[in-house]
């Protein structure tokens, strides 16, 4: 195909790709670049970068390929890979002008870029066919060029490629999918760190070594170098994958290590597309130094005189090679110096002594551990309560909820629940901008109240599903692959901008073109109504600055990912969550704030959460919904489990850890049918107790005519109703004997180990480790049942009582050095 040909055909395949995705895809998320539907915005910037920035650049970047890499299928498939990377990168860097992030960012479209990059190529290929048929007939000449590179041009970019690695990590490389053991080239702050990195450098340096070397012998220049650098980071992030199969636990009853090592190749890719400039800038320099020396050795060859001189050099070229490999060295181990010397700080982690600004009596975060202040652990375990959630109600004579009452916390501390997630709603709550409504609050400080009467500590959770109670609106034609939609819950009317996006629903509530726009449109604070939620929540923690028996707020529930993850779940979270946290600071409400990632953490099993450093608070959580194997989307698309119900707590305390804190499942639940609900709990369970961690069950209470229910015969609730008679339904003990079994609610110092048992309404099993630094009293253990506990083993500890209360038993007494306590 003549040269001016190819680049027509590929900029053109390419437009008419990006047009059939924009109109087939019906969320405007699946395609390289959607359209939701609705009405342009053009009074805003971050509608139309997608448009202005994203095609200009990806067209730019697929005619230049073409025109350099378009001789091959394969090499033309990277060149457009390339495109759509710097395209999304370019796009996000418009939007929100953070270099780092926007250079990840780009990684999150890898799997819609390769797969349009291979059908451009395949329609290029195609239209070369043809011509070349054609030209054949004609006798003309269509052979393929060839181009060949020499590896002392190679190795200088290489080198480069790998040493920048470290400087340049920004985001890369962080988060759930990144196990222990895997080498990154993230700066480390200790030898493990280092010695990690170095191994991750070196491995950096011989995929580009390779990359470079294969893609330049048929791809000339600077182009030739950047693709090889593409491919180096996918062949980086693969090797990555493979060591992770090995380090983190393999196929432990999920596909988790297939879907991790997809991570890791389009991180690599991410960081070959933003970076490989950089080796392409080297390697040109290195190309001119090497064709200078071979113009002086062909001089010098053309003299008689200096053939000898020539063979000379000829003969020490091992010598330059070991010098280059010296420089090489001397390079990378300058810049694993440097990037140690320069790697940020680890996460401020709250202590006893840096949080002595939390009064007394409120519950705080020490040592990545929940405490009352005084030397006790505590562990927080109970239910979501979502009976004063506004819900949108799609039949009249169905309530949406049940009433709340003083007799649920009196039941729930039957079961030794001590903590209660309590849903409320920002419709409700300030139905007119800039006032609370007094009724409803009234009714949030009488459930906090009764909590406190009976034991239970309450979170305060700003609920939302969807973005708001509003429902398709009638008339609205959903597209193919969508479906009208009731409302669910959340947001108030003057908070919602739809833009004209259709309402209707694509694999669930949570993805649906007028809900991420709406959620866009809080991300990136249209109207101020993102700054208006933070004011909100300063206004209402303020209400509760002086209660100890709000153990924290819970800022946004499953918040969504609008239309630009990970602009929006990783950056847009941390910011208004840090608005958030100053908000309620201010208002001098010192207890803990639970920060939570976006609905993908419930949908997928895993997510990045907010961005490293948001905030310099310490009192604050990680709250992920650990929900595999339940709600997530390979269940209920009926695919194979990507993350199991116990590799999720890994996940999700490996980001904890990034962030420097500790971690609290806010919810979990909903397994399909009783038998499998069951069994499902009890590994949840048995998983918990053996990382000590607390949690809140969905749900205590739920109405026939709760969306969420579905409008059923019985709802998935512990203490569910009968539609048919509007009675109570008999309430699901098999679970809640798992819900409900033995558990220390405080303990002196750190507990150490944690397993329990469930034996029916008899009581529960215990064995219970832990440490405390001198003695202290203070432990309080549950255990559920009629029947009085025995001890079987009780070491360290003394001054041990029972107490029977409604549903069971405490133990207390005090501990002093290594204790245990099991009971039979």
């Amino acid at each position: 195909m003549p040269q001016v040909r190819r680049p027509i055909v590929a900029v053109a395949a390419t437009t008419v790709l990006l047009l059939i995705q924009a109109i087939i895809d019906p969320t405007g998320l699946l395609a390289l670049v959607g359209w939701p539907g609705g009405t342009p915005r053009f009074d805003l910037w971050w509608p139309v970068a997608r448009y202005v920035v994203f095609v200009p650049v990806m067209l730019a970047v697929v005619w230049w390929a073409a025109v350099r890499a378009g001789d091959r299928f394969w090499t033309l498939t990277a060149g457009v890979v390339l495109a759509a990377l710097l395209a999304q990168f370019a796009a996000c860097l418009a939007m929100t002008g953070d270099v780092p992030l926007s250079a990840w960012a780009a990684g999150y479209i890898a799997a819609k870029a390769v797969p349009s990059a291979l059908i451009v190529a395949g329609v290029v290929r195609l239209v070369e066919r043809i011509v070349a048929r054609r030209a054949a007939r004609a006798g003309l000449d269509t052979a393929l060029r060839a181009y060949s590179t020499d590896g002392e041009s190679v190795w200088p970019a290489a080198v480069a490629f790998g040493a920048i690695a470290p400087l340049l990590a920004g985001s890369w490389w962080t988060g759930a999918t990144y196990a222990p053991g895997i080498p990154t080239p993230r700066p480390g702050t200790d030898a493990l760190g280092i010695v990690g990195m170095l191994i991750a450098i070196a491995l950096l340096i011989g995929a580009a070594w390779l990359g470079i070397r294969w893609m330049r012998r048929r791809v000339p220049g600077f182009l030739g170098t950047w693709l090889g650098a593409l491919v180096a980071g996918g062949l980086f992030g693969l090797v990555q994958g493979l060591i992770g199969l090995v380090v983190d636990d393999g196929f432990r009853g999920d596909l988790w290590p297939l879907m991790a090592t997809y991570i890791h190749v389009a991180d690599g890719l991410a960081f070959g597309a933003c970076t490989g400039w950089i080796a392409a800038v080297v390697a040109l320099i290195a190309d001119r130094v090497v064709a200078r020396r071979a113009a002086r050795d062909a001089d010098a060859s053309s003299s008689s005189e200096a053939t000898s001189e020539t063979a000379n050099e000829r003969d020490a070229s091992p010598a330059r090679v070991a010098a280059a490999v010296g420089v090489g060295v001397a390079v990378v181990a300058v810049t694993a110096i440097t990037a140690s010397l320069l790697a940020p700080a680890a996460p401020a982690v709250a202590t006893v002594a840096n949080e002595a600004s939390v009064p007394a009596g409120f519950l705080r975060v020490e040592d990545g551990r929940f405490t009352d202040g005084e030397g006790h652990q505590v562990l927080l375990r109970g239910v979501n309560v979502n009976q004063l959630v506004d819900f949108y109600q799609a039949t009249p004579d169905l309530p949406v909820t049940r009433e709340l009452t003083e007799q649920d916390f009196a039941d729930m501390a039957t079961y030794g629940f001590n903590v209660v997630r309590l849903g409320m709603s920002w419709s409700a709550l300030e139905p007119t901008q800039g006032e609370l409504d007094p009724d409803y609050l009234a009714q949030v400080k009488q459930a906090v109240a009764w909590g406190e009467k009976h034991g239970i500590r309450t979170v305060l959770d700003m609920h939302q599903d969807g973005w708001s109670n509003l429902p398709t609106a009638e008339g609205t034609e959903c597209r193919p692959g969508t479906d009208p939609m009731w409302g669910y819950d959340g947001a108030p009317e003057w908070a919602t901008h739809w833009d004209g996006a259709p309402r209707c629903s694509f694999t669930g509530r949570d993805i649906s073109p007028a809900g991420d726009r709406a959620f866009e449109h809080f991300w990136f604070d249209t109207d101020g109504i993102q700054t208006a939620l933070a004011r909100t929540w300063g206004e209402l923690a303020g209400e509760f600055a002086d209660e100890k028996a709000v153990a924290g707020f819970d800022l946004l529930n499953e918040p969504g990912f609008g239309e630009t993850a990970p602009l929006t779940t990783s950056k847009k979270n941390g910011e208004f969550s840090a608005k958030a946290i100053a908000a309620i600071r201010e208002a001098g409400a010192p207890q803990i704030v639970f920060v939570e990632p976006s609905i993908l953490w419930s949908g997928l099993g895993f997510d990045s959460g907010p961005s490293i450093g948001f905030t310099d608070d310490l009192n604050v959580a990680f709250s992920p919904h650990l929900y595999a194997e339940s709600i997530t989307m390979d269940a209920s698309l009926g695919l194979p489990t990507i993350v199991s119900t116990e590799r999720q707590f890994e996940l999700g305390q490996r980001v904890a850890d990034e962030l420097g804190m500790p971690m609290w499942s806010g919810e979990y639940g909903y397994w399909g049918d009783e038998e499998s609900t069951a069994a499902h709990l009890s590994r949840y369970a048995a998983e918990e107790d053996a990382r000590v961690l607390g949690s809140a069950y969905w749900v205590w209470k739920q109405a026939c005519g709760d969306p969420q229910n579905g409008i059923q015969e019985l709802g998935n609730a512990l203490l569910s109703e009968d539609c048919a008679t509007g009675d109570d339904a008999p309430r699901k003990e098999h679970l809640l004997d798992i819900l409900s079994r033995a558990y220390p609610q405080e303990a002196p110092g750190v507990i150490t180990s944690l397993q329990a048992g469930v034996v029916g309404n008899d009581g529960g099993e215990l064995a219970l480790t832990g440490a405390v630094d001198e003695p202290l009293c203070g432990l309080q253990v549950w255990i559920p049942g009629e029947t009085q506990p025995q001890f079987s083993e009780e070491r360290g500890l003394s001054r041990l009582e029972l107490e029977q209360v409604a549903g069971g038993w405490l133990i207390t007494g005090c501990a002093e050095g290594e204790y245990a306590l099991a009971t039979e």
